[in-house]
């Protein structure tokens, strides 16, 4: 979600993540953004990090290179909830 008011990953809405970031959705602004806040919160270079699919859509795949999916949803679960707990 772009134009948000702070950058921040908001939670899990079903098998996705919802994260919003205060950059405007031009010129790839917000994909940058996006890109730059999953780098420091996972704490994996920016170079690791890029959007696969949907650079101008809301819904985005990211990929993320450098560690496992188990690393990655070790990362993120120390962070959120489970899918499903409130």
């Amino acid at each position: 979600m772009p134009g948000a008011s702070r950058d921040q990953i908001v939670g899990w809405l079903g098998e996705a993540l919802k994260i919003r970031v205060r950059a405007q959705p031009e010129k790839g602004k917000a994909n940058s953004s996006l890109v730059a806040l999953l780098a420091e919160i996972l704490k994996t270079p920016y170079k690791n990090i890029r959007v696969r699919a949907g650079q101008t859509s809301r819904a985005k795949v990211i990929e993320v290179s450098g560690m496992s999916d188990t690393e990655l949803r070790e990362r993120l679960g120390a962070l959120l909830p489970e899918r499903g707990e409130t």
